[in-house]
């Protein structure tokens, strides 16, 4: 891992065995199953769940800044605690979980490498108890929207000129219009396809076979020959947001990319907007 432009973001399983449980580190399991958590996890972990915490319930957005503020210090997190990240398939929604903590501001925040997927492969210990922490009083920064992207943005730059990477990193199906959503998930679009200009970059790519990230020449390579590079102002989306955060991790952080940003509106809002255009195909 220490090739990665930011090798601090990443820990390994041995290092969460051997921290886990110290007073400064706090780690939380974010699935796409959220009854995976209550199956086993991994001693002293938190659970969050993705769709209630993670997201505003009544407008269309992520979590509030307030709401934040009481799920950290419900968790008996503070903003000087080393934040540990994980979940199921390959960290997905855990990287989702880490984008608004950045977006919130939270210093030391991290994701385990490989997820629960090697933790169970290595046979290392799973607990049904669920931690009772201390509250504290935890204070959020004002969202920094630098690493986000609104969709007037997304269409300025799209009509600048500028150089720019448009990176969407949903499924070959998705991105030709074949489907609107994987299977059995209910977020969807009127319409199929892409952004034009976009380029399919699927956000599983990223990732071995154990659920690890791919080594920093392979991430730049996967990317670099899609034109995806760091002299561009990049943007990552998907369908809601979430695998695009997974993207946006892998750019920021490992790859180290200066100017890379979530359109977390991604393609439930473009492929809903009346007079946008489309492109369908691979």
């Amino acid at each position: 891992m220490s090739d990665y432009a930011h090798p601090e973001v990443l820990v390994s399983t041995e290092w969460v065995a051997e921290h886990a449980g110290h007073s400064h580190v706090v780690l939380v399991e974010v699935d796409v199953d959220t009854n995976a958590y209550d199956e086993g996890h991994v001693s002293t972990a938190i659970g969050w769940n993705w769709r209630t915490q993670l997201c505003d319930t009544v407008r269309r957005d992520v979590v509030g800044r307030h709401e934040l503020e009481s799920l950290l210090s419900a968790s008996g997190i503070s903003n000087d605690t080393t934040i540990v990240l994980y979940g199921d398939n390959n960290n997905w929604f855990a990287a989702w979980a880490l984008w608004q903590l950045k977006l919130y501001g939270h210093d030391d925040v991290r994701l385990m490498n490989g997820g629960r997927k090697k933790w169970i492969a290595e046979n290392r210990p799973l607990t049904t108890e669920v931690p009772k922490p201390d509250s504290t009083t935890y204070s959020a920064s004002a969202p920094d929207n630098s690493i986000r992207a609104f969709l007037p943005e997304v269409q300025n730059l799209l009509a600048s000129g500028r150089p720019v990477a448009l990176v969407d990193v949903r499924s070959a199906d998705e991105f030709s219009g074949k489907i609107l959503a994987p299977p059995g998930l209910p977020e969807t679009c009127q319409r199929g396809g892409h952004i034009p200009g976009a380029t399919n970059v699927g956000w599983a790519l990223a990732c071995n076979d154990d659920g690890t990230f791919k080594s920093f020449d392979a991430l730049s390579e996967l990317y670099g020959s899609r034109g995806v590079t760091a002299d561009k102002e990049v943007l990552a989306y998907c369908r809601i947001g979430e695998r695009s955060s997974h993207s946006w991790f892998v750019l920021k952080y490992l790859l180290g990319y200066p100017n890379v940003r979530n359109y977390d509106g991604s393609w439930t809002e473009w492929g809903n907007l009346v007079g946008a255009d489309i492109e369908t195909g691979p």
